[in-house]
Parts: C-alpha cells; sequence; structure tokens
C-alpha cells in the first residue's frame, strides 16, 4: 500500500547516514531541523518504536486504524495495514523486525496481538486486562514483554503463551519498562519508581525510588542505553531524570501539563546525555543532563507530538499527524565525515 512523502535534506546524495562521525552534542542538537516528513495519516500518530537491532526499521500506530513500516535509512515506507476491526493504539517490535505486538482500540477488546507483517497474519493473542493498556514494554534479549493498563494491573507474559506469567496490581495509571539487558524493570505510578527484578518479580520492588513532589499520572518511564539513568514523565508536564541505582535526581525539566488524554513522552540519546520531549503545546524540546535545557522547536499543534531517539543514530522522530525525522543541519556546523 502506498505512503505519500515529502523530502527535503541537507545529506550527501539525498539518504539519512546510519553513523556519522560526529558526537551527539549541544551544538549539533540546537542544528536539528525536520529532513524527512512521511504524509497522509488520516488521524493522528498514536505509538512508535525502533527496532533495538534493525535500527533503520520504525514502526507507526495511528488514530486512522494503520500500522506502518518504515525503512527511515533509505526514506521508503514499506507497507501499511489496516487494524479496522480491533483498532490500534500501541505498538512495538518483538525481537524479529517482521513481527509486533500491538493493542486494540475498540472499547470492547483489550486483547493484546502478535502479528506477522509478512504477511498480516495473527501469531497469538494475549488476553487478560479488563480495560484499556496504555503501556506496553518488550524485553530486547528475551521473549518476555511487560504491558500495564488503566485496569491498575501490569501483566508480564512471554510471547511464546497465550496466558499471562504474572500480574502486579498497581494503584493509578501505570508507565513501566525493562533495562535494555531484561534483567530489571521499572514500574511508575502515584509519584514513585519500583524497581523489580525480572527473575523474582514476585517477591516485590527491591527498590522504590521517589520522583520529588510529583505525584500526577505517570507517562513514560524509560532506561538509557547504559541502564544507568532513568527518566519518567508526568501528565503536570514534568520530565524527571534519575540514577536508576540510588534513585537520586539528576534533573528535572518543566514543558507545558497535557491537558488532553495523549501521552507526554521523552527519549534518550544513545549516548544518554541529552533528552528530547514532547510538550502539552505541541512543542519539542531538548535538554543536556548535566546542563539544563539546549533548544526548543515550537509548532501551531496544541496536543505534544510522539518522540523517539533513532539508535545510535544522530537523527530522532516525532509523529503527530505525520511522521517527521530530524537531522542536524549541516550548513550550521564544521565539517565531518560520513562514515558508511
Amino acid at each position: 500500500m502506498r505512503c505519500s512523502r515529502a523530502w527535503r535534506s541537507d545529506w550527501p546524495s539525498e539518504t539519512i547516514p546510519s553513523r556519522v562521525s560526529m558526537e551527539i552534542n549541544n551544538e549539533v542538537l540546537k542544528s536539528m531541523k525536520k529532513g524527512l516528513a512521511f504524509q497522509g495519516y488520516n488521524g493522528r500518530i498514536s505509538s512508535m518504536d525502533f527496532h533495538s537491532k534493525a535500527t533503520n526499521y520504525l514502526v507507526t500506530a495511528s488514530d486512522d486504524e494503520s500500522i506502518r513500516l518504515y525503512d527511515t535509512q533509505n526514506a521508503l515506507c514499506l507497507k501499511t495495514i489496516n487494524s479496522k476491526k480491533y483498532g490500534v493504539e500501541l505498538v512495538c517490535f518483538t525481537d524479529n523486525p517482521g513481527i509486533v505486538l500491538y493493542s486494540s482500540k475498540n472499547g470492547w477488546d483489550e486483547s493484546l496481538r502478535l502479528l506477522s507483517l509478512n504477511d498480516n497474519r495473527f501469531l497469538r493473542y494475549f488476553k487478560g486486562h479488563l480495560d484499556r493498556v496504555v503501556c506496553i514494554s518488550f524485553c530486547s534479549e528475551k521473549e518476555n514483554f511487560l504491558s500495564g493498563s488503566i485496569d491498575r494491573t501490569v501483566l508480564l507474559w512471554d510471547q511464546r503463551a497465550e496466558k499471562s506469567q504474572g500480574l502486579l496490581r498497581v494503584q493509578g495509571r501505570p508507565a513501566v519498562s525493562y533495562d535494555d539487558q531484561g534483567m530489571v524493570f521499572a514500574v511508575a505510578y502515584g509519584g514513585h519508581i519500583r524497581m523489580f527484578d525480572a527473575r523474582k518479580f514476585e517477591k516485590g520492588p527491591f527498590e522504590i525510588f521517589s520522583v520529588g513532589n510529583d505525584d500526577s499520572e505517570a507517562h513514560v518511564i524509560k532506561f538509557s542505553s547504559d541502564g544507568r539513568r532513568i527518566l519518567v514523565t508526568t501528565k503536570a508536564g514534568r520530565v524527571h531524570v534519575l540514577d536508576s541505582f540510588h534513585g537520586s535526581s539528576i534533573a528535572s525539566y518543566n514543558v507545558k501539563p497535557v491537558v488532553t488524554n495523549s501521552t507526554l513522552e521523552a527519549s534518550f540519546s544513545p549516548d544518554g546525555n541529552h533528552i528530547i520531549s514532547g510538550s502539552g503545546d505541541g512543542s519539542v524540546y531538548a535538554w543536556n543532563v548535566r546542563s539544563g535545557k539546549v533548544a526548543r522547536w515550537g509548532s501551531t499543534d496544541n496536543e505534544p507530538p510522539l518522540v523517539r531517539w533513532a539508535p545510535g543514530s544522530l537523527m530522532f522522530v516525532t509523529g503527530s499527524s505525520e511522521l517527521s525525522c530530524w537531522v542536524p543541519d549541516l550548513s550550521k556546523l564544521g565539517s565531518f565525515t560520513v562514515t558508511k
């Protein structure tokens, strides 16, 4: 199926290099601009995910009930699959870039579905939640994943089995995330982060960290790629960064609060030293974890865009009514060597 796109770029040969010999610093981040925009959505993008290993692959879910697979390195929309019967809200890759997991958005079936993108075939259904699923985290090193719901449960799954492998009860909307090694996972709600050993989660959290005095609804929690830092976003428009070993606060940033049912997202850069986030007024912010605000890109939108930094790349993407890829503006930077 076709995907319309607009293409603007400063890269040589009109392509996005997967690796460049330039570190991510404040100057590079300030220069970022939209280099590529995929359009043609009939609704807002509700979820997106890069594959952890085949990092040029990006999958999106949209309010128009579509799941779209992209090759961002070659600026291609590879496939569009429609989920008219069940709808789609959240989507994420499994360890196989040809298989995704997604949640429904039809109001009557909260099952999760394992879908083969190659032949548009369901491989498995995961039933357990009684209300809307608001977060999914897949363990990149194993075949396990977590799901959290406004039914106040977090379920632990093995993608090879239809029944959940464990259940955690929470007091509020949860946000969940595995670390990159799959040994630890975090659950955020009610102003606290609870850290679990994935091998013995039934014993309860081994650490509980406070997120300052912010007890508003948690939206997203993520580990940096080295596992040393955690970020948490909240409905109140706060982006918190903590030390994942000690729970100490490293930084806290403010953006416009979220006044709709949208999600405030944030994402670490590959080195974990910078953060990008959406904002309730539609803007995109960038911070240096050590020194603070670096840049802000305004918008005429009034809902927070989704944000994801491409793993191991000098590119991040935003999702609203279109999918935009942001790259450094070379005209504002000194010379560098592109590594093919």
